[in-house]
């Protein structure tokens, strides 16, 4: 009989199934890392895009003298010499920064998932001499090999523990989607004034509990994503909303070509029902949070069900 020893086997790839998107594993491996820098050094903090982040992932040290910079490229599943463009810009956006807002990078730290292929490593090695010696900093590579030894040492456990050690199969994922909630009756009432209920009374519908319903549910899972900040859940939103919002588009503009719009409610929601399974499982929706998605773009002025739907957007005063 096989046996196991050891600590679960680390796979980086696993950011990318956890969020579902290239854009997600990108947010989850920067967060990861900034944990993992965290564990072995004090101070560590992430620096927000507002538009710009100065070129720094995760940093320690004092903005107003000598830092230390963890940048993190989520390069999958190997790094080449194709790559080395986005690597020679991103420190020199760094050096840069640092210029400009008073402050003095004395470690620049590259973080990869992935092992550099020869012509890469070859590469890295040469233009790593020539940074070092051309600006007067250190430069390190935290790659595949190394980040697992820094997940596996004592000090970055609980950074492994929370990102890697966890396989959840398919078949329980299903057992944890999100449980769909009723709606309190004062809740419901308070939701009769509310754009997207407007929009679809405009276009004639009549029975709008399911309709709120499905609104109330998405809404608690936006503000969830929304109060807890966590990037990738932050951007599998925002990739969901994305896609239903193409296919409310695809189909109102069929509709209106065709003159069929008072079928446009029912053929979203059919298309809504064939792309549920396509969208982000980080977010763990079931169908009645994928449509209540489509009423938030309503309620949002993104959407509307009838063709004045501008109109009625703009003349809508929010409850």
């Amino acid at each position: 009989m096989p046996v196991a020893a050891g600590v679960p086997p680390i796979h980086f790839g696993v950011h990318e199934l956890r969020t579902g998107s290239p854009e997600g594993a990108r947010a989850d491996f920067e967060q990861m890392l900034a944990q993992l820098a965290s564990a072995t050094n004090p101070n560590v903090r992430m620096i927000a895009a507002n538009p710009g982040d100065w070129g720094i992932d995760a940093f320690a040290g004092d903005l107003g003298g000598a830092i230390t910079v963890w940048q993190s490229k989520y390069f999958m599943p190997k790094t080449t010499t194709g790559q080395s463009d986005q690597i020679r810009h991103s420190l020199a956006n760094a050096l840069k920064a640092a210029a400009a807002n008073g402050h003095t990078i004395t470690l620049w730290i590259l973080c990869i998932p992935s092992s550099m292929d020869g012509p890469a490593a070859k590469w890295w090695d040469g233009w790593k001499k020539r940074q070092e010696k051309a600006h007067g900093l250190v430069i390190e590579l935290w790659d595949e090999t190394t980040l697992v030894k820094k997940l596996q040492s004592p000090e970055g456990d609980q950074v492994r523990r929370a990102y890697y050690e966890v396989f959840t199969p398919a078949a329980l994922v299903q057992e944890q989607m999100r449980l769909v909630l009723d709606v309190e009756e004062d809740k419901a009432a308070a939701l009769d004034s509310a754009l997207f209920v407007r929009q679809m009374t405009e276009a004639g519908h009549v029975e709008l509990d399911s309709a709120k319903r499905q609104f109330f549910n998405a809404d608690l899972v936006a503000r969830e994503v929304a109060h807890k900040s966590v990037p990738a859940e932050v951007a599998a939103l925002s990739s969901a909303d994305a896609s239903l919002h193409g296919v409310w588009e695809m189909q109102f503009n069929e509709c209106s070509s065709e003159g069929t719009l008072p079928a446009l409610h029912g053929r979203v929601w059919r298309e809504v029902r064939s792309e549920h399974d396509k969208l982000p499982k980080a977010l763990r929706l079931e169908v009645t949070h994928s449509w209540g998605l489509v009423h938030r773009l309503v309620d949002n002025r993104r959407a509307g069900w009838v063709t004045h739907w501008r109109q009625i957007a703009s003349g809508h005063a929010d409850g």
